[in-house]
């Protein structure tokens, strides 16, 4: 995969793909722009090397129409100030009228083009829609890493089309952040794996058994793992088409020589709400009408005890609810845990971010990917189309 370090860029139109898909409120407002500041390397070479840049980008899923509310115009608005330098807003992402402003466009210019999911052909990965985009670009430049899984006309079309092809720094930087963890990694490698569903998840819990050393599960996952092995885990969430295949993992684990790690105790509720009465139980213990919300102490420091000498950590997905400070103390205590590690500590996914940024320990970890599909993906062994497409 080559590195935009090895394009010639002065002069020359340079197509960015980046995931400006930023949450915004009901006045249009950017709440959180983590998505564009860590474009910004990327950004600030090419215009350093008076590339005449042309970004483009998704937000949210119109559904291929025209939606106002899906206008890049809030982000066009948010890069000028961060930029500070002016970013003119394309009225579309390709025709005649798109094309007219690119040529116009002088060395250390920026245009922003409008949602390409505003057509169905971007995600379709259309022929002639990627023909239309290519059109626009002398260089092509992927910097999406969250949407690098996707097929699309954007991802994979353009830079079928266009010669002149590159990663760029953030790209970069996930992929080889990951394949440091997962294929070259200081040992112990510890997987630390979360969240509501086995189903979601079970691919790349099997690809990880060939990786590590030790995994440790937990969130509504774990029940099914632990109803596998004839725990009665009350009304807590179970997937009883998985539990043969959850006590065929642990056998599989055994025979690898990984330790598996499930919850000891459980925080359980009667119902998922802020101001629900709480208690602490052993797995054993769930009473027939309560469900497991959060892992309890003995859990918290029986993980935290399987992280102590790891030098690589690889998480993804939450240990309980923590969105609600009564179901949150397991996932906070982890989150702090894998922060004050010795280790490289990898994060991947929304919700596991969204934790960490909770607990206060973004300085402290390693590396938060940005893409939790594209993570789960390579979690689970697989090639990211928009990355093999760069060669």
């Amino acid at each position: 995969m080559k590195s935009i370090r090895e394009l010639s860029l002065s002069g020359k139109r340079v197509l960015l793909r980046a995931d400006f898909n930023v949450p915004m409120d009901e006045q249009g407002r950017i709440t959180d722009d983590i998505r564009i500041r860590m474009v910004l390397p990327t950004i600030d070479y090419i215009l350093e090397q008076q590339g005449r840049l042309v970004i483009c980008t998704h937000m949210g899923r119109p559904g291929g129409k025209v939606v106002p509310e899906f206008s890049l115009a809030p982000v066009a608005r948010h890069l000028q100030e961060v930029l500070g330098r002016p970013v003119e807003l394309a009225p579309d992402c390709v025709g005649e009228a798109v094309e007219a402003m690119i040529d116009s466009l002088q060395p250390g210019g920026v245009i922003l083009l409008e949602n390409l999911r505003f057509h169905k052909a971007e995600t379709s990965n259309d022929a002639e829609f990627s023909a239309k985009l290519a059109r626009l670009a002398d260089v092509y430049v992927n910097d999406a890493f969250a949407a690098s899984h996707r097929a699309h006309a954007s991802i994979v079309g353009v830079a079928e089309r266009v010669e002149e092809k590159a990663a760029g720094f953030l790209l970069q930087k996930e992929v080889d952040f990951y394949h440091k963890a997962m294929d070259e990694p200081v040992r112990p490698l510890v997987a630390l794996v979360g969240g509501a569903k086995v189903s979601s998840k079970l691919a790349a819990l099997e690809n990880m058994l060939n990786k590590v050393d030790r995994m440790i599960i937990g969130g509504a996952m774990a029940n099914t793992f632990l109803k596998s092995r004839g725990v009665d885990v009350g009304a807590s969430k179970v997937e009883e088409d998985l539990l043969e295949t959850a006590r065929q993992f642990i056998g599989k684990a055994e025979a690898k020589g990984v330790k598996i790690f499930l919850p000891v105790d459980f925080v359980v509720a009667e119902s998922f709400s802020p101001d629900a009465i709480t208690k602490n139980v052993t797995c054993q213990d769930v009473p027939q009408k309560w469900m497991a919300l959060d892992i309890g102490p003995a859990s918290t420091i029986l993980f935290k005890e399987a992280l102590q000498d790891a030098r690589t950590i690889v998480w993804n997905g939450p240990m309980g609810a923590f969105e609600m400070d009564a179901f949150a103390r397991g996932t906070m205590a982890l989150c702090q845990a894998v922060a004050s590690s010795h280790a490289l500590s990898i994060t991947g996914g929304g919700d596991s971010n969204a934790a960490v940024k909770k607990a206060g320990e973004e300085k402290n970890i390693s590396y938060m990917s940005t893409g939790g599909g594209a993570f789960l993906e390579m979690m689970e062994g697989k090639s990211l189309p928009g990355v093999d497409v760069l060669g």
